[in-house]
């Protein structure tokens, strides 16, 4: 049946020349326009067999590209999502008709919960980023010539909060449980993020070798990286309940959050304002470069993907600056001064 309804929409069923079998959704609830649909589809894979032409591909197939691409990443659920707004813009169309201008235009500006909420530049550039990642990755199959140009939005200056190493004990004194006071101080000595020290397991801390794996499911780039423990970190790690699966727990239950509530009465008992639990990152990070750590070495201990995400800490150190600032001085040594003066009298003498 070459044409036929699944759920609200129309789907249809065409065998291309090549004895292929293609099922796919007409995107519409129109028996019409699905048959348009249909019938434009036979025809391209007519030009395709019978006139040599490139092979025809739809918005659908690059979309599965892309989230096949991202299963391994922790943003999978928020791509999905992405994928679920941008195939209502999208679905059944030719990629290669397919503008930048278009996709510029259909850019989602507000929240799609119920709250209706302007969207950041920032999450707006997530929704961008994706669809491109999409187009990318149908160029490398050879699918499209050229990548539609998509502006980027402007977004605000990166934020770094960090605070210094006397608020910090301040801040882990202050906390009124030991839990907090572990994932805390495991924080600040690793720069592992919130998701990563929960989803932390025993069988993937090594104490013989100093080292704990954040895996890849658990990890936002979706690549695993070891996360190497010093001697305070190890003994963090020795005072936890070592009879369950999950390294941070309460009462051998797994935390999927942390306590809010006595994070916020720490920060307020210890006079810190403006700051986050993950800007205890930060703060490791700023550590680091106040202590010489080199930018390419940060980037790979906490684990960000390009170097220009480290870029933001490079301000915190003029350690590499300070032994060129004496290359340049018009302020000759007073000897040589007097030398000059003296050179100059006898010679106008």
């Amino acid at each position: 049946m070459p044409i036929y309804k699944r759920g609200k929409n129309y789907w249809i069923d065409i065998s291309a020349p090549d004895g292929t079998r293609i099922r796919r959704s007409a995107g519409t609830a129109e028996k019409v326009k699905a048959k348009e649909y249909h019938d434009k589809l036979k025809h391209e894979l007519w030009d395709v067999s019978r006139l040599d032409r490139k092979p025809v591909h739809y918005f659908d197939e690059i979309i599965s590209l892309v989230l096949k691409d991202a299963e391994e990443q922790n943003a999978y659920e928020n791509k999905k999502g992405y994928a679920r707004y941008w195939l209502k813009v999208f679905r059944g169309r030719v990629i290669t008709e397919i503008q930048g201008y278009e996709i510029a235009k259909m850019m989602p500006t507000h929240s799609r919960h119920k709250s209706k909420k302007p969207l950041a530049n920032g999450t707006v550039n997530r929704y961008r980023a994706f669809i491109i990642r999409a187009f990318s990755l149908a160029l490398k199959h050879g699918w499209i010539d050229h990548r539609p140009y998509v502006p980027e939005l402007r977004e605000p200056k990166v934020r770094v909060r960090w605070i210094r190493k006397w608020q910090a004990r301040d801040l882990i004194d202050s906390l009124k449980t030991d839990i907090m006071r572990r994932i805390v101080s495991f924080a600040l000595l690793t720069g592992a993020r919130r998701g990563e020290i929960l989803s932390l397991t025993w069988e993937h801390v090594d104490f013989e070798t100093g080292n704990a794996i954040v895996t890849a499911e658990n990890a936002k780039s979706g690549k695993a990286r070891p996360l190497p423990l010093n001697e305070e970190a190890v003994r963090i790690l020795r005072e936890c309940d070592m009879s369950c699966e999950y390294v941070f727990t309460v009462g051998g239950k797994r935390l999927t959050d942390i306590n809010r509530s006595d994070f916020e009465q720490a920060l307020n008992a210890s006079d810190i304002s403006d700051f986050r639990f993950h800007d205890l990152r930060h703060t490791w990070a700023s550590w680091h470069v106040q202590n010489g750590t080199p930018l390419m070495t940060l980037k790979e201990l906490g684990g960000w993907e390009t170097l220009e995400m480290v870029k933001k800490y490079a301000h915190l150190s003029a350690e590499h600056l300070t032994r060129f600032v004496g290359s340049v001085t018009f302020l000759a040594h007073e000897n040589e001064v007097e030398a000059m003066r003296n050179k100059k009298i006898s010679a106008s003498g």
